[in-house]
């Protein structure tokens, strides 16, 4: 047989396949490997023998494994190689789901078989659900009357849920950012409310809320997880008495200062901050909030069990949900919300995250190749970091360089399309090893250039 007169790229050999298509496949052939039957092909290069071609088409490696033509059709780059002295010990800086302490993988363990696998109607599991829901109270200096509300979906079934259970008839929303939009278009959407008010800002910036007669709930995220754009917790001036503020804090809560009073629903997922996994939504009810949900549940308002808010609110009372929650995922947010508590609280911890973000902001302003996303400092998030670069400079290659040396989930949001790195800082993350990324982004920018 002889080879495919295209070049092929290096390391790899043309192999003819007669009777398939397409007629010819890239091999690579520096292992001793051969194979018998029908279909076998040997071809002797350097010594050595290139593999079976199998009958699919695209591209195989020595061991006759199937790959991407797409992803193998060019030379993977090399990348840049971090020395170790300048790694960070965890390389986990992702927006979510975010590093999880060893301790909280030990906790998992621990649980064993005296938790997990066991009916979540049952005095374990309840015990662990109570034992959450009162160090949440506690972090987060919950005003009297407040509950701590749970329930299975995550905040996009929240969105959902809130939509039927909590708007009256008309929401105005702040959106700047993927996810303030999603939960206003489920409420601009719902054939049952009126057109909601949607108040838009450009990604980086964000808008502020302002009183309109007949809204009666005020809806914005504590921070956009999309642009790393924050905004304050608190009541909106001129608002109508009955009006309720719901905050959307999934990327914020636990990380970011609040004053859990501004707002009538303080809800999040476990999965950023908490450092345990999604599908769960907890929310701070205050008592006009838990009003609202029982008089629109005893009106003729049709609702879904799985978003019917009476319903979660009722099994929370009991310490439990109303479908069956995933108990590691209770486990490790059980863990890190004692450990937070332990440290000092949420003091503690947003002095740990704005310790991180302003190490990360500071390099980003002395750099002369990157700058911070969010142009107005008042507007940062200290829980997620947007860091654009110069158009000289491609972000996408960093990312990779990084990822290549066990730095992983540096990579902006999809669909912003910017030349950025998303970085987290949420608490879990050691502001040292946030430190040691800026000096590995350094190290790669050189090798780069």
């Amino acid at each position: 047989m002889r080879s495919d007169t295209r070049a092929a790229p290096s390391g790899w050999a043309w192999v003819r396949r007669p009777g398939h298509w397409p007629p010819s496949t890239l091999a690579l052939p520096h292992l001793p490997w051969s194979g018998a039957g029908p279909r076998s092909h040997k071809v002797r290069r350097c010594g050595a023998l290139a593999p079976r071609a199998p009958p699919w088409k695209g591209l195989h490696t020595a061991s006759g494994a199937r790959t991407s033509a797409l992803h193998r059709s060019t030379p993977v780059p090399e990348q840049p190689t971090i020395p170790t002295d300048l790694l960070p010990k965890d390389g986990r800086f992702g927006a979510g789901p975010s590093k999880v302490r060893d301790e909280q993988v030990q906790a998992i363990v621990a649980a064993g078989a005296s938790l997990l696998g066991t009916s979540h109607r049952q005095a374990p599991v309840k015990n662990l659900v109570k034992a959450t829901q009162e160090g949440l109270a506690e972090l987060f200096k919950a005003p009297e009357g407040y509950e701590v509300v749970m329930g299975v979906g995550g905040s996009t079934a929240f969105w959902d849920a809130a939509a039927f259970g909590l708007v009256q008839n008309k929401a105005q929303h702040l959106s700047f950012g993927e996810f303030g939009s999603k939960f206003a278009k489920a409420t601009d959407k719902a054939p049952f409310l009126a057109a909601s008010e949607i108040v838009s800002a450009e990604p980086g910036t964000r808008p502020a809320p302002h009183a309109t007669e007949g809204v009666d709930v005020y809806a914005w995220p504590h921070n956009e997880t999309s642009t790393g754009v924050f905004a304050p917790v608190q009541r909106v001036a001129g608002a109508d008495d009955d009006a309720l503020v719901l905050v959307d804090a999934t990327s914020g809560a636990g990380g970011l200062p609040v004053d859990v009073s501004q707002s009538d629903v303080y809800y999040f997922g476990p999965q950023k901050n908490f450092a345990s996994d999604g599908g769960l939504w907890i929310g701070l009810f205050s008592p006009a909030a838990l009003e609202r949900v029982e008089r629109i549940a005893s009106s003729d308002r049709w609702i879904p069990d799985f978003l019917n808010l009476k319903t979660a609110v009722d099994n929370s009372v009991k310490n439990q949900t109303y479908n069956t929650p995933s108990l590691t995922t209770l486990v490790t947010l059980e863990n890190q919300v004692r450990w937070m508590n332990e440290n000092g609280g949420l003091d503690w911890a947003t002095a740990r995250t704005a310790d991180s973000s302003s190490r990360l902001y500071q390099w980003a302003e002395a750099h002369p190749l990157a700058k911070p996303f969010v142009s107005n400092p008042d507007e940062r998030s200290q829980v997620i970091c947007t860091i654009d670069f110069d158009e000289s400079v491609d972000a996408e290659q960093i990312a990779k360089a990084l990822r290549a040396n066990g730095i992983v989930d540096t990579e902006p949001y999809r669909k912003l399309g910017r030349n950025q790195l998303r970085i987290a800082t949420f608490v879990s993350i050691d502001p040292e090893d946030v430190t040691a990324l800026t000096r590995c982004i350094d190290h790669v920018l050189g090798e780069l250039a």
